[in-house]
């Protein structure tokens, strides 16, 4: 009865019981060959986690070789263009900090915008705010803002509306040689307009500064006001900081804006898509 049941299955036969498999001990890697292994370990993983594990790791982690590694990956045109710039601007072999292409492959801080929250999708985070008449709001674009990572503005109201916000170089991946190479360029740029029943005022103030919040370069913007029925019409403000000065360490950018009629509630200028770029200069 028993053979019937089983008829037609197949006989399962254990087979022997395998001894589990060491672990790979990484350790025990030329320094070389590790280096290449942890070369293709994520960067923010290399800082936060494979840097403490050990001092032979730390060392690889704080030393050139590796993210000058990870940096040669990259064979395209721009790779190789960039590898060779940062190469040129290196800290001395010796300089005992960690190297700061560590932080660099982590932020990207070259051709990104470095603003925090530029047209306001997360409300009024990361700015220095200062309320004139009803304050700011966030409101939706009236007109289509080319390149916008959100279709929303800042809108002022009948007193002047001020915002700002202070970008540290350092924190965001780049490095004192690479700044004060000469081969940079600091690109700014926003966006401003009007409500269709009201004019408005608008004002940018950019400035460059060094370690001791000194101010290095300026550049600022007082456009004509916008007049009353105005069809919702927008501008682009944008200026080029070139052949920047030794010593620039932040870039502080702040603006203005306000309505024309003095109406209660928000009718000032509206902001939007503000943004700092730093980009290799092509000269």
């Amino acid at each position: 009865m028993g053979a019937s049941a089983s008829r037609g299955q197949a006989t399962r036969v254990p087979g022997p019981k395998l001894d589990p498999e060491e672990a790979l001990d990484l350790s025990q890697l030329p320094p070389e060959l590790l280096l290449v292994v942890l070369s293709h370990v994520p960067p923010r993983t290399l800082l936060t986690r494979c840097r403490r594990v050990c001092r032979e790791w730390r060392a690889l982690v704080d030393g050139q070789a590796l993210w000058l590694l990870i940096l040669a990956r990259d064979h395209s045109a721009a790779g190789r263009a960039l590898m060779s710039f940062v190469r040129n601007c290196l800290p001395p072999a010796c300089d005992a900090r960690p190297c700061p292409l560590g932080r660099f492959c982590v932020r990207r801080p070259l051709g990104r915008n470095l603003i925090c929250n530029p047209c306001g999708q997360e409300g009024l985070r990361k700015w220095m705010v200062q309320h004139g008449g009803d304050g700011w709001v966030v409101e939706e674009n009236r007109r289509t803002v080319p390149g916008a990572p959100s279709q929303t503005c800042f809108v002022t109201s009948f007193c002047w509306c001020r915002k700002k916000q202070v970008l540290d170089l350092e924190e965001e991946g780049l490095w004192p040689e690479l700044l004060d190479s000469g081969r940079i360029e600091i690109c700014v740029s926003d966006w401003w307009g009007a409500r269709h029943d009201c004019g408005c005022k608008y004002r940018l103030l950019v400035q460059l500064l060094d370690t001791d919040q000194t101010v290095l370069d300026t550049f600022s913007a007082v456009p004509d006001p916008i007049e009353q029925w105005n069809n919702n019409i927008c501008f682009q403000v944008t200026h080029v900081f070139s052949n920047i000065k030794t010593g620039v360490r932040f870039v502080s950018f702040e603006h203005w804006g306000q309505d024309t009629q003095f109406w209660a509630g928000h009718y000032g200028a509206r902001v939007t898509n503000s943004s700092v770029i730093i980009r290799v200069s092509q000269s």
